[in-house]
């Protein structure tokens, strides 16, 4: 008899009764998607992973802690068939098949009456990949053929320029700390969606690039301004792009909230009446020092880290930073902008009873081409600025994870 390829449907599942026997790894991979699905689901297995009693315990699923027996299918819509006893699978298949209920098994692909795809999500848009037979069943092809079609939606190249979907309104999307691989799929989407892209000069330029030529990208820095701060231009020019029905992303580097002004954009659009959305980036507070070797928390070392601005020095009335406590932590003290302002950051920290000889790490374009790390202590810090040029952007790390890191930069991306 002639081999006819499998025909793909959509089940749908919320509410109706699924089976599933065996509790390990196939069962903890698939589970997930049947809760997601909204499926009434019933384990049968003597024994479940951790991660698997998890979900029972929490109520997602319903566990009788027994091997299969016959009629443990019965009202079933559909069956996955996963244990370790090859019998119990076989004899559980031949009832699936009694009472038609569609039934996948993990370790005979030929004796079941459906097959699992590689499946994967992307705005509201479910992409599922087959194989014509299981013959020729590759789970690592059809994996590759699905990510590169979910990669393709998320970031918008696979989609028709005149099929791809336009939200007006602003979005305020972190980019990350540099790497333009280290925006999130989100950020990267709603960016092959944009109009107008206002960008910083933090954010992860590389991306602007790939744009299609129809996009007004406008430097953040170059607005004019007049009698307005700066910060005000860009929230009108925000605001006034958004007002002509425009798509509009405001690319900020690492996280639109940490120290980029980010609510202060939001609350400008919603007096105005622009709806806005937020995608949340990688902070550089975080993953510059990873990419460095630097761990901000170590077991033994450190149990907790603080991120703070060091734009406005110390003793400046502007300040809004407490130094004596800051002084006074055991833990890491990650500080963003601080370049400039180190030698006095150093100084007070030491001045109120931090040790002079704490070492320091300074990371200049952290998790770009341009990386490089200097080393230093809170005594030699303010020279060593000097004499090796550390520029800004650099994110400086104090305490002592500095030296139980990785001294090479490893990589965070591909």
């Amino acid at each position: 008899m002639a081999e006819h390829p499998a025909y793909p449907v959509g089940l749908r599942l919320t509410g109706r009764r699924v089976v599933v026997l065996g509790g390990g790894q196939v069962a903890q991979r698939r589970l997930p998607s049947l809760i997601a699905a909204g499926a009434d689901i019933h384990l049968v297995s003597p024994e479940a992973t951790p991660s698997v009693e998890a979900m029972a315990d929490a109520g997602e699923i319903t566990w009788t802690k027994r091997p299969y027996q016959d009629g443990d299918l019965a009202d079933a819509w559909y069956a996955l068939i996963a244990t370790s006893d090859s019998k119990a699978n076989t004899d559980a298949s031949a009832e699936a098949e009694r009472h038609r209920v569609w039934c996948v098994r993990s370790d005979d692909a030929d004796a079941a009456t459906a097959w699992t795809p590689a499946t994967g999500h992307s705005e509201g848009v479910t992409v599922a990949v087959l194989t014509t037979n299981a013959r020729g069943r590759d789970p690592r092809h059809t994996a590759a053929i699905r990510d590169a079609v979910v990669e393709g939606l998320r970031d918008g190249t696979l989609v028709a320029p005149h099929h791809r979907t336009r939200t007006p309104g602003v979005a305020l999307v972190g980019g990350g700390p540099g790497d333009p691989d280290l925006i999130t799929v989100r950020g990267r989407r709603l960016l092959a969606e944009a109009d107008v892209v206002i960008a910083d000069r933090l954010g992860p330029r590389d991306l602007l690039a790939e744009l299609p030529p129809h996009v007004e990208v406008i430097d953040a820095a170059k607005i004019p301004y007049g009698r307005f701060m700066a910060q005000e231009a860009i929230n009108n020019a925000l605001i006034e792009h958004a007002k002509q029905g425009k798509s509009v992303v405001r690319l900020k580097g690492g996280d639109p909230f940490v120290f980029g002004r980010g609510m202060e954009e939001a609350q400008a659009l919603a007096e105005a009446g622009i709806a806005c959305t937020v995608v949340p980036g990688i902070s550089s507070s975080i993953s510059v020092p990873g990419a460095a070797g630097i761990p901000v928390t170590h077991r033994g070392v450190a149990h907790e880290f603080t991120v703070v601005s060091g734009h406005v020095a110390p003793g400046d009335e502007r300040s809004l930073v407490d130094w004596p406590s800051l002084a006074k932590l055991r833990g890491t003290l990650v500080v963003l902008m601080g370049v400039d302002k180190i030698g006095k950051i150093a100084e007070t920290l030491v001045a109120h009873g931090k040790p002079a000889d704490t070492p320091v790490a300074l990371v200049q374009e952290g998790t770009t081409a341009a990386q490089r790390r200097v080393d230093a202590t809170l005594a030699t810090v303010a020279e060593t600025v000097r004499a090796e040029d550390v520029k800004p952007p650099a994110v400086i790390v104090i305490g002592e994870v500095v030296n139980v890191g990785v001294h090479s930069p490893l990589t965070t991306s591909e």
